[in-house]
């Protein structure tokens, strides 16, 4: 798989996985690792590694299926690991994995930045708009 990684002298590593995938025309891997790296930087989190999947309808329905019991492709899943872990003395945490399907976007910068608050504890269906609310002003400057 095609990786290309955010240094990390920043102390937060975004890899985006499957670049190749990404529409001509549309967000570099580069322009995705950095407003993951935003995402994050809103939560608090400065340090840790991430990953970024870009991938197919078919790829998509199958871990929202797996997952979700929803087997039907979907824009954006996140899938976190290392909850709690990765303390500020030792290794960087392990945040986890956000998987986007482009076919199935309208914009994939945000959902990008979608899947980095679900990574990072934030769940729209169960708050009173702070997830959607951070979301949007994110994104607000680059509209």
């Amino acid at each position: 798989m095609e990786a290309v990684k955010q240094g990390e002298a920043s102390g937060l590593e975004v890899e985006v996985l499957g670049g190749r995938n990404l529409p001509a025309g549309g967000p570099s891997a580069a322009t995705l690792r950095r407003w993951a790296r935003r995402a994050a930087l809103a939560l608090g989190v400065a340090r840790g590694h991430l990953a970024v999947h870009v991938v197919g309808e078919e790829e998509i329905a199958a871990l929202n299926g797996r997952f979700r019991g929803k087997p039907r492709p979907t824009d954006v899943l996140a899938f976190p690991i290392d909850e709690g872990q990765g303390q500020p003395a030792g290794p960087p945490a392990e945040l986890g994995d956000v998987f986007i399907c482009p076919a199935q976007a309208e914009d994939l910068v945000e959902v990008v930045v979608h899947g980095v608050l679900h990574l990072l504890g934030m769940d729209h269906e169960q708050d009173d708009g702070e997830m959607l609310a951070l979301q949007e002003a994110l994104l607000r400057g680059r509209r």
